[in-house]
């Protein structure tokens, strides 16, 4: 069996690397989206940090991974009440899939054949409680970026048409790649992303030649590289695991909301979804660090992820989005 490529194993590309971090301590940031050069690891490192954290604990047979039996759908059938562990779900929404793939709809052959209605579960559903990875997700069909947008903001996908009334639980990490150079995301789906990256193919000789080192021995001793990279993603993992459990006990300063608010007024982001977005990811980088309190450096550390995608234009200013943010945290922060 072949297994990701290990998270810690990716060479570089440390601001993604953080991002993805960071969502898996807190899913509550909103996810990530991440634009750039093709084959620089975006695909890689979203399965990557899906193997690395520990399987889920689900109801055995249930089509949206709940945690309880209590919280099964009605809808589902031949659901028992033994828990099950899966590794945490990784789905792919690809550009052409239609809107019944996505949020599921009515099991036709069940219809035709026993004249039953039944609900044939979608996409959504089996990405609760994982990751929901969209390639190229600037190119995604406008409806299907509307249905999005709808079970971001609740956390659940409600189906009513042909007979149907369903809803069921979708909460999920999405995460989203892309290259700017063939199309902009929509200013509604782009605001709700968290996070955004920007990757691009290393520059440094040596970098680019570990990289062909790594890929070409997970895929010639695939074994023996596994076994290699098995101790530095276990340490990841347990830092990972540490800073959900010190999440809610971290101090948030008056100070730190202030230096959150004065970023974003400095920037002219506009609305408030900037500056929970950029509290909830220092407060994680905190947590991740072991450190007792939100602090500046944090703030420092996180504050281009967070707000460079939600930037207006400026046709004054021909500095790009993350040049823009580094000057008013230095600014703002000192």
């Amino acid at each position: 069996m072949t297994h990701p490529f290990p998270f810690s194993a990716i060479v570089g590309q440390n601001e993604m690397k953080q991002a993805m971090i960071l969502t898996a301590i807190d899913p509550g940031i909103g996810g990530v989206l991440v634009f750039g050069d093709r084959g620089t690891g975006k695909s890689t490192s979203v399965r990557a940090l899906a193997a690395l954290l520990p399987p889920i604990s689900a109801v055995e047979g249930c089509p949206c991974n709940s945690a309880n039996p209590d919280l099964v759908p009605d809808w589902a059938e031949g659901v028992g009440t033994d828990m099950d562990e899966k590794p945490t779900p990784v789905i792919d929404l690809p550009l052409g899939a239609t809107e019944d793939r996505v949020v599921g709809a009515l099991d036709i052959e069940r219809a035709l054949t026993r004249g039953e209605k039944a609900f044939e579960p979608g996409l959504l559903a089996r990405a609760n409680r994982g990751y929901l990875y969209i390639d190229e997700v600037n190119l995604l069909e406008d409806h299907i970026v509307d249905l999005l947008l709808d079970v971001a903001v609740s956390g659940e996908n409600v189906i009513e048409r042909e007979g149907l009334s369903i809803r069921h639980p979708a909460r999920f990490v999405l995460v989203g790649s892309g290259n700017p150079e063939e199309g902009e995301l929509r200013p509604q789906l782009l605001d709700r992303f968290g996070l955004s990256v920007e990757v691009a193919s290393p520059n440094n000789i040596e970098d680019r030649i570990e990289v062909i080192r790594r890929r070409d021995a997970y895929e010639m001793d695939h074994d023996t590289f596994m076994d290699h990279w098995r101790g530095e993603d276990a340490t990841l993992r347990a830092r990972i695991l540490t800073g959900r459990e010190a999440l809610k006990a971290i101090e948030t300063p008056d100070d730190t909301l202030r230096d959150c608010a004065q970023l974003c007024i400095e920037l002219g982001a506009d609305g408030l979804r900037g500056e929970l977005t950029l509290l909830r990811a220092a407060r994680a980088v905190a947590a991740f660090a072991g450190a007792p309190a939100v602090r500046r450096d944090h703030l420092r550390q996180i504050a281009p992820s967070a707000l460079r995608h939600r930037l207006r234009r400026d046709p004054l200013d021909e500095a790009g989005s993350t040049a823009r943010v580094t000057r008013a945290v230095e600014s703002v922060l000192g």
